[in-house]
């Protein structure tokens, strides 16, 4: 019986071996920096890309990128989402129609389009289950996506402007499923995308409050004033 079906009728749920301290631990990546640094290369190195090859993608290849999305983490594991791959040229033209005619997206061979089941997302949470928790699983899911397609030296942009009712219909999803994203995927055109501008953590990063950023924790720790010691 399928893992989803397990969980609807509160069943207990697969289990995936889960290596032990011997098999995977910090000196593994101590010895390993080069694992750490290729991951680092990867996350930087990932780009929202318009513009494809006229290239297939090995199916293996939207497999494996698939597979990276199963160990998404979610709430309470209930892994609220379904992927419905598209690589029929009629169905994707309606997809761009439903996007708001980014034609853009036609270059790319391969459509994954991200639903989110709200069965399975509020089996357990309710309605905070339906509003936050599948949407951050689903999310979640999505990066694990594009960040494993990028170290497979393929291209992707998440698309999340769109018809979810058109979309719904072209791709015949039952009322509990949910399209949230698109997913274009392919082999860029382009050797080399710029850099975009990024916050520096300083800006964003805040220390026990809201408000005291990096930026302001130095800023304070400048005008504390310094006391003379006396003996």
């Amino acid at each position: 019986m399928p893992f989803k079906t397990l969980t609807k009728f509160g069943r207990p749920k697969n289990k995936i071996k889960v290596p032990d301290e011997s098999e995977i631990n910090a000196e593994t990546y101590e010895r390993r920096p080069d694992v750490l640094s290729n991951f680092d290369s990867v996350i930087k190195g990932r780009r929202s890309v318009r513009k494809y090859q006229n290239k297939e993608v090995d199916f293996e290849l939207i497999r494996k990128v698939l597979e990276s999305a199963r160990f998404a983490p979610s709430a309470g594991n209930y892994q609220p989402w379904e992927f419905i791959i598209v690589r029929d040229p009629e169905i994707k033209k309606q997809l761009v129609e439903a996007a708001y005619n980014s034609k853009w997206m036609l270059e790319a061979p391969v459509f994954i389009v991200v639903c989110i089941n709200s069965r399975l997302a509020g089996a357990m949470y309710g309605d905070r289950g339906l509003k936050l928790y599948g949407i951050q699983g689903a999310a979640a899911a999505i990066e694990n996506m594009l960040l494993t397609a990028q170290s497979l030296g393929l291209a992707t942009c998440w698309v999340g402007a769109f018809s979810e009712i058109m979309v719904s219909r072209l791709l015949e999803c039952p009322e509990y499923v949910r399209p949230c994203a698109i997913i274009t995927l392919g082999y860029s055109y382009e050797l080399r995308c710029g850099v975009p501008a990024r916050q520096k953590i300083e800006d964003f990063v805040h220390i026990g409050k809201f408000g005291n950023t990096l930026h302001q924790e130095f800023i304070n720790k400048e005008k504390k004033p310094t006391y003379m010691k006396f003996r």
